[in-house]
């Protein structure tokens, strides 16, 4: 579980191509950071072989480690239902580290489960804000709600208004400068996680 609250950003230093998918090595400073006396969790904490990582929301798993260098494998699925298949080198990534118990919840639950890609369908400036405006897979509109929680890129949203075709949410200034929103443009492709809860929901709708 994460929280979609993002750490850090990282780099794609390197892509190699394997049997049935694709390594992936990122390149971060949280991964060099070693643990500090009594701490968990959060950013300071050493990355281990076999840990989750949202890397853009999608849950993957770091299966080696040279410094503040991490691979990950990306199955043939998971890269052509993800942005992550669009990935080049020196790419920008957002990055969490999965919950650990008593960590602090300041996002919504996220799964790293990615449910569709969605496209920036507008993008206006209101000072240093920005509101962001994106067309969603017609499947996952009952998932959204005005106020409610969504994981774009693997960033914890709350969503602003819900139309025919999609959402809108307010990014402040962080979000922009912290996460790799701040860099999207019109009619590029973003991982969304709708709400775990929203799912339940729309699923006991159906069965009715």
């Amino acid at each position: 579980m994460f929280t979609g609250l993002i750490e850090s950003l990282g780099t794609v230093e390197n892509l190699i191509s394997e049997p049935h998918g694709l390594r992936l090595v990122i390149r971060s400073p949280i991964f060099q950071q070693s643990t500090e006396a009594g701490q968990s969790g959060g950013i300071g904490s050493k990355i281990a072989i076999g840990d989750s990582i949202a890397i853009n929301g999608c849950c993957l798993t770091a299966v080696a480690l040279n410094g503040d260098l991490v691979d990950f494998q990306a199955g043939e699925e998971t890269l052509r239902k993800t942005n992550l298949g669009e990935l080049k080198l020196g790419s920008k990534v957002n990055l969490e580290r999965s919950l650990r118990v008593g960590d602090r919840m300041g996002g919504h639950f996220v799964t790293g489960h990615i449910d569709g890609q969605g496209k920036i369908r507008k993008i206006e400036q209101q000072g240093d804000w920005a509101y962001y405006y994106f067309d969603v897979p017609s499947h996952l509109i009952s998932h959204l709600a005005s106020k409610g929680s969504i994981a774009v890129d693997g960033i914890s949203l709350t969503v602003v208004d819900v139309d025919a075709s999609g959402f809108s949410v307010a990014l402040i200034p962080h979000t922009l400068q912290a996460t790799t929103l701040g860099t999207r443009t019109t009619g590029d492709s973003i991982n969304l996680e709708t709400d775990v809860l929203a799912k339940y929901v729309a699923r006991q709708l159906e069965s009715r």
